[in-house]
């Protein structure tokens, strides 16, 4: 059996990466009817609405408590890592776009006093989320793998 098919056999994997695409088409359709503009970074970037980063570690965690149980190794490591990376979503990476948006305000408004090397390129503002974001891809997630789960 070759390594591509063995992917597409990891139920655990496959809900995870469905979990993430399906995440970022929906970010993007959102981002494109909210701006009345298509931006290709969406595809790929984070931030916004559904976290992508919930919806594929909540798309594993279900996967693996549908596969080995609430008592296995894999649930117990796959829901830590979920815990931690939604907590993440909603706390430092929030604040971190936070400061950035300020940051970005600031050199906007003051370009003469500052190098023009450092007015190249702004910060990146997406990259947390909000509880309600984190909420969402967490159900996407779950909600994909709940239907995966058929299929394996």
């Amino acid at each position: 059996m070759n390594v591509w098919t063995q992917m597409l056999g990891n139920q655990l994997l496959m809900s995870a990466v469905t979990g993430w695409v399906v995440a970022q088409f929906l970010k993007t359709l959102i981002d494109f009817a909210l701006n009345k503009n298509f931006n290709a970074e969406r595809l790929v970037g984070s931030g916004g609405m559904p976290s992508s980063h919930s919806a594929t570690v909540c798309g594993l965690t279900t996967a693996a408590l549908l596969k080995y149980g609430a008592g296995s190794f894999e649930f117990a490591v796959s829901f830590v890592l979920s815990m931690i990376v939604m907590y993440d979503a909603i706390g430092v990476r929030r604040e971190t776009g936070k400061q950035a948006k300020l940051l970005n305000s600031i050199l906007s408004e003051n370009p003469l006093k500052l190098n023009a090397e450092v007015l190249q390129e702004k910060l990146k503002e997406y990259v947390g989320h909000t509880p309600l974001q984190v909420l969402a891809g967490a159900i996407l997630g779950i909600g994909l793998a709940l239907a995966l789960n058929s299929y394996y």
